[in-house]
């Protein structure tokens, strides 16, 4: 890895991420602030991963925490592993039009393969990692992961409803 390109926030803008990496020799750079494009990819893996698996919902439980990390641990492999994608290889612009052309659509793992920069052991690791996955079971995981969470932030809906109806309810006053 060369370089970092983070946004603002604190979990990325502290001297413990600083120090780390000075001492491994990564360039560092941040993002202009309140310019959410400037980190485009980042943001476009954010809806198409995260907000897609996960939506808008807040949790901030710890339950809610530990089911987003397993949820993510799935995840994580369901997509790497055999969810295809495609490069853009080529953008010709004509006037104000421009035309992309694509690379043939192949998983993140597949990818890793056939990239010669990559260590053999690398490879060999991931390919036994590979051959232990069954894709509809990480499927029927990550769809009881994501029900689980739908489930426990209701209960925390309902428990949130309940207790401002009672303090509403403890203040009314007929006049």
């Amino acid at each position: 890895m060369l370089g970092i390109d983070s946004d603002n926030g604190s979990e990325f803008i502290n001297a413990h991420f600083f120090a780390y990496c000075k001492s491994h020799k990564i360039t560092f750079t941040r993002s202009r602030s309140y310019k959410k494009n400037d980190s485009y990819y980042v943001e476009q893996k954010n809806y198409c991963v995260v907000r897609r698996a996960v939506g808008y919902l807040r949790y901030d439980t710890d339950e809610e925490l530990l089911t987003l990390n397993d949820l993510h641990t799935y995840l994580r492999l369901y997509i790497n592993f055999f969810i295809p994608f495609r490069k853009c290889s080529s953008k010709t612009r004509t006037g104000s039009k421009t035309k992309k052309s694509y690379d043939e659509a192949k998983t993140h793992y597949r990818r890793v393969l056939e990239c010669g920069l990559i260590d053999d052991k690398i490879k060999a690791r991931l390919r036994k990692q590979y051959d232990g996955l069954n894709p509809a079971a990480l499927k029927r995981k990550i769809s009881g992961l994501q029900d689980k969470l739908l489930k426990l932030n209701a209960l925390k809906q309902k428990v949130s409803r309940d207790s401002i109806g009672e303090f509403k309810s403890s203040f009314d006053c007929t006049y």
